[in-house]
């Protein structure tokens, strides 16, 4: 079973989720309207997860289901960074007991710097810490 049927395979059990399931591909809608996107595609050359504009390149099968549940997560949030209204950074940030700490960034090389700086914060916590190995673990493997 791939990346996409396990994933899928939870969700059915989360009826209050939005999702699509392409070829090879799954995303899960914004559960709120502070939330964002999460979506995971699998290729020969890997696996991608995207948090909206946010993504990172995985070439096990493990570490891009961690990632996944890690954005529904409620130790999971992104800062996205705007120019006016145009949003141009991605930073995922990871809760620790010190608070929350950056992870990893995805940017824009151009975007209209001269407007107006401002920043959201976005959050599923749609799974807890128990249900979160239901999506990772792979039986013992």
């Amino acid at each position: 079973m791939g990346a996409v049927e396990r994933i899928t395979e939870w969700l059915r059990r989360h009826p209050e989720l939005s999702y699509r399931v392409t070829t090879g591909a799954v995303t899960v809608d914004p559960p709120t309207a502070g939330g964002f996107g999460v979506s995971l595609v699998e290729s020969a050359n890997g696996w991608v997860v995207s948090f909206d504009g946010w993504h990172e390149h995985f070439t096990t099968e493990k570490e891009a289901l961690a990632c996944f549940a890690f954005g529904l997560s409620d130790r999971c949030r992104l800062r996205v960074s705007y120019r006016g209204s145009f949003p141009y950074r991605w930073t995922v940030e990871k809760r620790t007991t010190e608070g929350w700490r950056e992870d990893s960034t995805t940017g824009l090389l151009f975007f209209p710097f001269w407007r107006q700086f401002r920043v959201e914060y976005r959050q599923n916590a749609v799974i807890s810490d128990g249900e979160f190995r239901v999506v990772t673990d792979r039986g013992g493997t």
